[in-house]
Order: structure tokens, then sequence, then C-alpha cells
């Protein structure tokens, strides 16, 4: 019983350094030296970063994973971390754990202390693709066929294996792929001895993974109402303090920059999700729809109410490859009536080089973009500027052969001299042409995924359950729809709600959350599927596209789906917004009507 009792009052601190490679190395010496966190944790990995490690690992066979994680913030910090028995669970590991692995321990060796390592293998599915190739394999979401030549091939793993690991005795653990919640799933489930079929206190756990996987955005970043954020020259990186029932409190370093409040926290949870009835990861089905939000004491939040269901069969596996190549130029306009020779130069640069190109018996670009940027062109058929004496000209190609794209390059400058005036510079230099990299996302069966934990010289097979067939989840109902009076009046959204945008693939997706639980009846009344895409049609492919509304209760909130809104999505983009990241702010200018009394209470 006294174990209980103690495990009762145990709190788990995670601190989270890292939302994606190439944010900032402070936050870890921050959650170090600021905070008592038990676990520091890293996610370093998207679809694009696994193409680079992959491309780097060609070049050289000792790299392929987050180089900067050893050098500049394990290295500094390695000694701390001992002193404070954190134990640190990274992603860092890329195309490459084993070189990472061996990179760390080499720094670890030099400074005499005594550290474990271990390293979870079996994310890496590029042995398989001959056999992969003989099955079938179709793209998940558009069913295309898997290619012959792929430059990175990658599972997305679950917590089971870094528990693994963290029962061995590691001190830290490097993965591969692995999905970004389960770095924080996993030492939760090593401390409380969760049960791997307790689904809900799965789910819960996996929810504090994705409300702290992209580092400051839970604590300010990218906040709907940035102008109460104080501090961003030294945001606060988020911490969770978890329960053994798996509640879990979201804070941040004292001293720090930013805000941890309900609505910081609640953008986060809406954020990158589809339906969130059923958010599927390798070891739970998580339902994030009646999470429950709660100010508890300044920049502390409780979240409660996520439940779980049993995995799906299936692990999702993420494959790029070569596309063509691509390349993009900005250059400055200024002066009288800069739109429209804006659109004139561009317009007459494409001409010239596909008239140049068919003359050679080379095929026109595969891909054409051409965005002008200070006319609110991002804003499609909303922009309330009608003209501007300061533009900047962004023309994005792509094609088959590389020289096709250079011989687009060297025929900018020339409209410096001979075109219409004052062409004042090209933004960054001549352009260079790169490699276009494309994203393949497909499902495998788990029982064909070996997954291992390589630690003190062994390795050690990891038991992963196969999980059940995907059920048929019943949808929330659509709650109350406030029907016009005809006294309303318009406010843009943003009066009325919070929202958040991300990306999957060349998805979308745009969280939408009430200010006050009255307001949502008539945000629902406005923001139909029908009126979101026609509001947002600019961005939607005509064919292809269709906008999918799902309901989170507690919350007050909706999440809009915009399926293939990215012209491709990633690096394989042409856009100057490939992520979604402006899809709520320009959302967030879209009408609704909302009775005058209700706005004054």
């Amino acid at each position: 019983m006294t174990s209980v009792k103690q495990d009762d009052q145990k709190v788990i601190k995670i601190g989270c350094a890292s939302g994606f490679w190439g944010d900032t190395n402070t936050a870890a010496f921050q959650l170090v030296h600021l905070s008592d966190i038990d676990y520091l944790v890293f996610d370093y990995l998207s679809e694009i970063t696994m193409s680079i490690m992959a491309k780097a690992m060609m070049t050289d066979p000792n790299h392929g994973y987050a180089l900067d994680f050893v050098s500049r913030v394990m290295a500094p910090l390695i000694n701390k971390i001992a002193e404070k028995k954190i134990k640190v669970i990274s992603n860092a590991g890329g195309v490459n754990p084993l070189a990472c692995r061996d990179a760390l321990q080499k720094i670890i060796d030099e400074k005499g202390l005594d550290l474990k390592v271990a390293v979870v293998l079996g994310d890496d599915v590029l042995p398989k693709h001959a056999e992969l190739l003989k099955q079938n394999v179709q793209e998940m979401f558009n069913g295309d066929a898997l290619p012959h030549h792929v430059a990175s091939s990658n599972a997305y793993l679950g917590a089971i294996a870094i528990r693994d690991a963290l029962d061995l005795g590691a001190d830290i653990v490097i993965t591969g792929r692995v999905v970004d919640s389960a770095v924080v799933l996993a030492p939760l489930l090593h401390e409380y001895k969760w049960s791997l079929d307790d689904y809900d206190k799965l789910a819960q756990g996996s929810l504090a993974g994705h409300v702290i996987e992209c580092g400051a955005q839970c604590t300010g970043g990218n906040f709907t109402d940035w102008r109460l954020v104080q501090g961003f020259d030294n945001m606060g990186f988020p911490i969770v303090e978890v329960s053994a029932d798996a509640s879990f409190i979201v804070t941040k370093p004292q001293g720090t920059g930013g805000l941890v409040s309900t609505a910081t926290v609640a953008e986060q949870i809406v954020y990158e999700i589809g339906n969130p009835q059923a958010y599927l990861l390798p070891d739970v089905t998580a339902d994030f729809s009646q999470v429950h939000l709660e100010q508890i004491g300044e920049d502390r939040v409780k979240v409660t109410g996520a439940t779980g269901r049993a995995p799906t069969q299936q692990y999702k596996v993420s494959a790029t490859y070569a596309d063509g190549y691509r390349v993009l130029v900005s250059f400055l306009i200024a002066g009288r009536e800069a739109p429209e020779k804006a659109q004139t130069i561009a317009d007459a640069i494409l001409n010239k080089c596909e008239r140049v190109l068919a003359l050679r018996s080379v095929p026109p670009f595969s891909e054409k973009s051409v965005e002008i940027l200070g006319i609110e062109s991002t804003y499609g058929s909303h922009t309330r500027v009608k003209d501007s004496r300061e533009v900047v000209v962004k023309i994005a190609v792509k094609h088959m052969f590389k020289e096709a794209c250079m011989f687009f390059a060297s025929e900018i400058a020339q409209a410096s001299t001979g075109m219409a005036p004052a062409l004042a510079g090209i933004v960054g230099g001549r352009p260079k042409a790169s490699a276009v990299v494309k994203l393949f996302s497909f499902l495998i069966d788990k029982d064909q995924i070996k997954v291992e934990v390589d630690f003190a010289g062994q390795r050690y097979p990891v038991q992963i359950s196969t999980g059940q067939k995907a059920q048929e989840i019943t949808l929330h109902p659509i709650g109350e729809v406030a029907i016009y009076q005809g006294d309303e009046i318009e406010v843009p959204l943003i009066e009325v709600a919070h929202a958040r945008s991300g990306d999957k693939g060349n998805h979308s997706n745009i969280g939408v959350i009430a200010r006050k639980a009255e307001y949502l009846p008539w945000i629902r009344a406005a923001l139909t599927e029908a009126n979101v895409a026609d509001y947002m049609q600019h961005v939607l492919d005509p064919e292809k596209s269709k906008v999918i509304r799902y309901e989170l209760p507690a919350m007050n909130a909706l999440n809009f789906m915009l399926e293939n809104a990215l012209g491709g999505g990633g690096i394989a983009s042409l856009r100057i917004d490939p992520q979604g990241k402006a899809f709520a702010q320009q959302l967030l200018d879209m009408p609704v009507k909302v009775p005058a009394q209700l706005l004054e209470k």
C-alpha cells in the first residue's frame, strides 16, 4: 500500500528543448539550469529533415543525424545533466542513430562520465524496399504506387522501445524516427509502469507529448493574442508535470518569457491534428475531443480528459524520393504601379524561358508559381491592398532537368535592364537549383518491423502488440448552430476565437477555439465546411481538395481539415507558405455574425 501512496504523490517533470532541427540551442541550457526536470526530451525530425539527413549520410557514412545535438547541445551540458541525474531522450539519431550514439559516447568518455546510452533501432524500412515494391504498396492519401527509388523510408515507431531502453538502465536514449509524442510517453511508461492496455493513460501521456513537442508553441509562440506575450527574446520552453493518474500541468521555467494559459495550450492541442477523436499513434488511438483545460496558477495549466482505444495494426511510414529540380528567385520592384510591373516581368521571364526550351525540344516547366508579396497575394481574393509602391516578386519553377532550372535562374538578371523599370535587386543573390524531395506516406503491418534496443554491446528485441483493426468511429454530432435573427453585427473571427494552423503532408488543418462557449454556435453558423472552402479557395486544389469540420466539445473548438491545400507540401511546394502556417491568420479575418449584446457581455 505504501508504494501506491508514494506513486500517487510522485510527479515526473519532462522538459522539451527542441521542436524541430534548427530550433534554438539555448532551450536545453535554460531547462537544465533553471528547472528541476527529471527528463529532457528533443524532437528534431520532420519528413524534410529525414531526406536531408539521408543525403548527408550518402556523402559521409558518419553523418545522417542531428550533429548539433551532440556538439552544441549535449557537449556543453553533459556534466550538469549527469550531476542533476537528468535523463535524456532524443530522436536526433535521424537516419544514423548508431553514429549519433558513437559521437555522444566519445564526449561522455572524454569527460570521464558514467552515462549509459541506448539506441532504438528498427524504423529504417529502406532495406525492405525491394520487397515492398512487390506488395503493391500505395500512397495513403492519393493511391500512387511506391516509387522505385527512395532516399529514405522510415516507420514512425512508438514509445515501447524507449521504455524498454530506460528499463534496461539507459541514461540517454537515441532514436531514429518515432512519433513526436513517444519521447514523453516512454518515460511515463517507465516510471509509472502503466499497463500497455490502459489506453486512457496512454492517450493522456501522448497528449502531454503532443503539447510540448513543438517547443515554445505552447508557451506563447505563434499565439493569436501575441501582444499578451512578454519576453520573446527569452522564451520559456515547456515543462509537463505528469502525475500517476496521467493528469498533467503545463508550465515553463520561472523568470523566462512567454505565457502558459488555457488559450496557448488549447492552440497547441489543435495544431496539426486531423480527426480529434482518432489521433492515430503506434501505442494508442487517442481521442482529444473531450480534453479539459484549467488555469491553476500563473503559467500553470492543468490538462485532463484525453481518452484512448487500442492502436491499429499498422505503422505509418514516410518515404522521400527525388522528383526533379526547383529554383526560386525573389526580387524587389519599387515605385509607381509596382504590382503591375511585377506581374508583367514575371510573365515575360517565364514566357521567354519556355519559348527557348521549346526551341531546344525541352518540355516546359512542370510547375510554376508567381507570388507578389506586399499586396496580400497570400489572401487570394480577400486582399485589401489595391496598390503598393514596393513589392517583392517571388517566382519558382520546377523541371525534371536541372539545366532547365539553371537557364531560368540565368535569365532573371536581364529583367533589371531590359524590362519594366525599378527592379531594385535580387533578394539573396543569383538563385541556385536544388533537388525536389517529395514525401510518400504509406502503412505497413507492425509484424513486418523488427524493433530492437542496442544497449551495452547487446541487442534486445522489443515485444510490440500487433494492435487491432481500425474501428469505425461515430463522430460527435454537430453542436448548437445559431439561427440568424437579422439584428446581428459582423465582426472578424478573431473577435470571438483563437486559431492555429499547421501541416500534414499536403493537407493543412486550422483549429478554431471560441473565446467564450456562447460564441461557438455563431462560429458554427458562419464557419460551415462550404463557407470555409469558399473563403480559403485560393489555397485549395479545385479538383482534389475538400474541407472537413470536426468538433472538440469540451474545448469549445472546431478543427478544419483542408485536404490538398499546400501545393504539394513541405519542400515539394513552390509556395511562400508550404506548411499553411499563415492559414489560421487568414481565417481569423473571416466575417462572423454575432448579436451585439453577446459581444458587450
